[in-house]
């Protein structure tokens, strides 16, 4: 047998090269070719971008569900358990579905990696074929498939979706996707279809030129936030979301309501929506006001401004790169500008830390601690940190240490937020949760 229970078929998927020098989709055509082309047997939608791809997906899945769909959704990394990168209706695969499927798969891959030994099958297209394998054999409506890294050469652009996505361009996974802005939306534009529809978010003009000559040498029409479908924000709710009003696309929905803090949140949501109008009208349906606002009031998205506590405020945000730590104090500074904010910043090596610190060392009402995490090995030490930081700033070897510290220091008036990285947010939920 492949694997024997649950957690050796983890130890098969984690185990496989983590990439090769040259990106190419190559091994994911060899592979998907060896199972009889599953992605073939979706109905999907494709999420690229460097920021908001989740809440896009998250915001697509409760869009479907209220519309009655049942929907597979491809994500990472997760939050809590491995299980979470492949569900349906929000409910990850079982441990014992997620072995049987390894079981299926393993050996196959197995044999075409004896074939090819210098070209072996790597970790995220292991994950991706069982995903597309997994999803090919359920009674789906719809998938929503994040893409990995980049768009162009990622394990999933085996695939054709009804409707392209493009959510934010911005600096991140540079030594994969290039120095330019030019260059890294090069990548991103690789998931746009001959014919397809595509819809984007707010793009940098560098961005956009990029994606619209993508488009148009695809034949496939462009909606843009901003141009084609437009966003105005309302009054903020008293609880903790957003309100805003959505007009584009033939649809004019007032009072749409969001549990989630922040205007990235409320454009994430609009391209959710319009993403979603475009794949209905590919399946020949229809939706109404009522159904997008219903799905989207439900939809949650953990480790995301997500409240933790309320005296002292206690605040979990998965920001890990310039864009979306530039996104997070924008909303800091618009919603907690009367709060003393403590945020204790963890991080991982291969991300832009001095540009991410610098964005919070201007925050006027902040104190900054440095820590570090363990449940990964990419980790940036304290002693990194403190070298990308412009200030001398209070620093904790382990981040326990350093919310103990916080704790005793702040009123139950004050705020108290953990960022730098997702892992590092996933370590902190699972303390909480213990």
């Amino acid at each position: 047998m492949y694997a024997e229970d649950y957690q050796t078929a983890l130890i098969k998927i984690h185990s496989r090269p983590k990439m090769h020098k040259e990106g190419s989709l190559k091994r994911m055509q060899r592979a998907v070719a060896a199972f009889d082309h599953p992605e073939k047997k979706l109905t999907a939608i494709h999420v690229a971008g460097t920021n908001g791809k989740g809440s896009v997906v998250n915001d697509l899945r409760y869009l479907a569900n209220e519309q009655g769909m049942t929907v597979g959704t491809f994500t990472s990394p997760f939050l809590m358990r491995f299980n979470e990168r492949i569900s349906i209706d929000g409910e990850p695969i079982s441990d014992a579905d997620l072995l049987d499927l390894v079981n299926q798969v393993g050996p196959q891959v197995a044999t075409l990696d004896a074939a090819a030994p210098d070209d072996q099958i790597t970790e995220f297209e292991f994950v991706t074929l069982l995903m597309l394998v997994y999803f090919a054999q359920q009674p789906l409506d719809l998938v929503i498939i994040e893409v990995g890294i980049g768009g162009l050469t990622d394990a999933t652009n085996v695939i054709t979706p009804l409707v392209s996505v493009i959510t934010t361009i911005g600096y991140d996974h540079m030594a994969l996707l290039g120095d330019t802005l030019a260059e890294i939306t090069t990548h991103k534009a690789g998931i746009i279809k001959s014919g397809q529809p595509v819809v984007v978010g707010r793009l940098p003009a560098e961005a956009l030129a990029v994606v619209t000559d993508t488009a148009q040498r695809n034949q496939s029409q462009l909606y843009r936030l901003g141009a084609d479908f437009k966003t105005t924000r309302q009054q903020a709710l008293a609880s903790w979301g957003e309100t805003f009003d959505f007009t584009g696309l033939q649809q004019q929905i007032k009072g749409v309501e969001l549990p989630m803090l922040g205007d990235y949140q409320i454009d994430n949501a609009a391209v959710a929506i319009a993403t979603f109008i475009l794949a209905l009208q590919q399946l020949q349906q229809t939706t109404d006001t009522k159904t997008i606002k219903q799905g989207l009031a439900q939809a949650k998205w953990l480790g995301r401004l997500e409240k933790l506590n309320e005296q002292p405020l206690i605040v979990l945000d998965g920001a890990h790169n310039e864009p979306a730590m530039q996104a997070l104090a924008s909303t800091l500074q618009a919603n907690f500008s009367h709060l003393e904010i403590y945020i204790i910043f963890a991080a991982l090596q291969d991300k832009a830390t001095a540009q991410m610190l610098a964005i919070l060392e201007r925050l006027p009402n902040v104190h900054l601690i440095l820590t570090q995490f363990t449940g990964n090995s990419r980790v940036a030490s304290v002693d990194e940190l403190e070298q990308a930081s412009e200030q001398e700033l209070p620093i904790y070897t382990h981040w326990q240490m350093a919310l103990q510290a916080v704790l005793q220091e702040a009123s139950a008036d004050d705020m108290l937020l953990l960022t730098g990285s997702l892992y590092f947010v996933s370590e902190v939920r699972h303390y909480f949760e213990s």
